[in-house]
């Protein structure tokens, strides 16, 4: 097969000047022309993604080549298209301008068969180097990134871990403060944030509640309602936030060290002044812990208090659970259904948060930690496969764990049986009690217990609550083991299974 030549785009009003160049170049490359700098804009646009260089000239009628170059830098096709002037103007106020306007060469005419093959060869040549290299340098910024995020997870995770939680909490935040985030840029310029610091709120949402750490976990965990002495120990925890990252002995000076410490300080201030720490008004509240509080006060009714969503959306958009920024307010409108679909569809995997609490807790116990990129990377294809075929399939796919004791379903299943996505501690859920019945349940997780790894798989005829409706079903189960990194013995990772109408 024969390589598929690169496109050259040659402007210029003369045409035995791009007839020149184009006996010049023909053989070697695709030429494509255009006879004045408005012809060349439209060539751009409709072939910019196949164009490889731009041979232009600088003095033509209707619009210069300087002002070619202005409109490419408007679009941006300049960061993506060398551009070679190409001229018999010697000026240097001209070579200058273009220089200032990202052409890469300049050729003065008459041509040199030699000097034009040269220049043209080296210009692409430079130009596809560049772009690997900043190919090379984004892949590694992401997989720093990627490594980054990975930590801040596992050590908040830690945290839920000392909490009684079940670590989904701070992927809800993380994900409602990246759409808040993105909608806030399409809908003013009142903050203008850039994609950079985006990131790094993103990310430092995820340590907004670190300071719970040094809080005592009676208290945390306690189940009646905090004395007010207590209440005022829990509203320590971001102070203590704060105070632990400030005395990280190294990287004071980095960005995301100084956006994390005004996410745990400030999140719980309101907007009218009624919050805490300070009692900050307005926007003399760090942009990011707003954000940060409204993506918090959300999981907080809808997850941990399970709050419908259009409810909860109400009750913080009426200010029922404190004062929030109006202009963020409407953005959380305005997000509302893309939060619920998110939610829905990117809720951690059993398999991925399964790997995170593995991690947890081997940084608990000391045994130190090793994650292959790789691994999560086909973590989250597995997820990404799940979530399609559940969305096809009329079964219900789903998945069990014992510690702690959570189920979670696939695509919409958890939505069919009004129960929702993940639950946990499932035999003693109200909604799962009333969907399979007390003694279901207790027989399917009993199924789970006495499997072995020899005789992993297992059934259930029973009745189910499917869409508000009481269907005769079969649940299949199969256990999942790995081996013990301490002796020779399988250890129970998780069961998956499916629930299906039997007709």
């Amino acid at each position: 097969m024969s390589k598929r030549k690169q496109k050259i785009l040659i402007v210029d009003d003369s045409e035995m000047n791009r007839e020149i160049l184009s006996d010049m170049l023909g053989e070697e490359f695709e030429i494509m022309e255009a006879r004045d700098g408005i012809e060349a804009v439209n060539t751009l646009r409709s072939y910019s993604v196949e164009i490889s260089l731009v041979l232009l000239d600088i003095v033509m009628p209707k619009m210069d080549g300087l002002q070619v170059l202005a409109i490419m830098n408007s679009y941006k096709w300049i960061q993506n298209i060398p551009v070679i002037m190409i001229s018999a103007e010697s000026s240097s106020s001209y070579i200058g301008r273009a220089y200032e306007l990202g052409a890469t060469d300049y050729i003065q005419r008459p041509f040199d068969v030699a000097v034009v093959h040269r220049r043209v060869q080296n210009a692409i040549m430079l130009h596809s180097q560049q772009k690997n290299l900043i190919g090379l340098v984004e892949e590694q910024i992401y997989e720093t990134q990627k490594e980054q995020s990975l930590l801040i997870n596992i050590l908040s995770h830690i945290l839920e871990y000392r909490n009684g939680e079940s670590g989904l909490h701070v992927f809800h935040v993380h994900t409602v403060t990246e759409i808040l985030l993105q909608n806030l840029m399409k809908m003013t310029d009142k903050y203008p944030l850039t994609p950079q610091e985006i990131s790094l709120i993103v990310t430092a949402s995820s340590l907004h509640d670190i300071g719970k750490i040094a809080v005592d976990v009676n208290i945390l965990n306690k189940t009646e309602k905090l004395t007010p002495k207590e209440v005022a120990m829990l509203k320590k925890h971001v102070e203590y936030g704060e105070q632990m990252l400030k005395e990280i002995p190294f990287h004071q000076n980095e960005p995301l060290l100084r956006v994390a410490r005004e996410v745990c300080r400030f999140h719980h201030e309101r907007y009218d002044g009624s919050g805490y720490p300070e009692g900050l008004k307005g926007d003399d509240i760090p942009i990011s812990a707003q954000v940060v509080a409204i993506a918090d006060v959300y999981d907080e009714l809808t997850y941990r208090k399970e709050m419908h969503h259009d409810i909860a959306i109400e009750s913080i958009v009426s200010g029922k659970c404190g004062s929030f920024n109006p202009l963020l307010l409407k953005v959380l409108q305005f997000s509302a259904e893309r939060i619920r679909n998110a939610l829905r569809e990117r809720s951690l995997s059993v398999n991925s948060r399964k790997d995170l609490e593995r991690i947890t807790r081997e940084a608990i116990s000391n045994s130190g930690l090793s994650v292959s990129r790789r691994t999560l990377d086909l973590l989250d294809r597995e997820r990404e496969k799940y979530q399609f075929i559940a969305s096809l399939s009329r079964e219900i796919l789903f998945e069990v764990y014992c510690d702690p004791s959570m189920i979670s379903f696939f695509g919409d299943g958890g939505e069919k049986l009004g129960v929702g996505a993940t639950v946990t501690d499932p035999v003693n859920d109200s909604k799962m009690i009333d969907c399979f019945g007390e003694e279901t349940l207790k027989k399917l997780f009993g199924l789970i217990d006495t499997a072995t790894s020899e005789n992993p798989k297992a059934r259930l005829d029973c009745n189910v609550k499917i869409q508000g409706k009481l269907c005769k079903c079969r649940i299949v189960i199969m256990a999942q083991y790995s081996q013990s990194p301490s002796s020779d013995e399988c250890e129970f990772e998780s069961a998956i299974g499916k629930i299906f109408i039997v007709n």
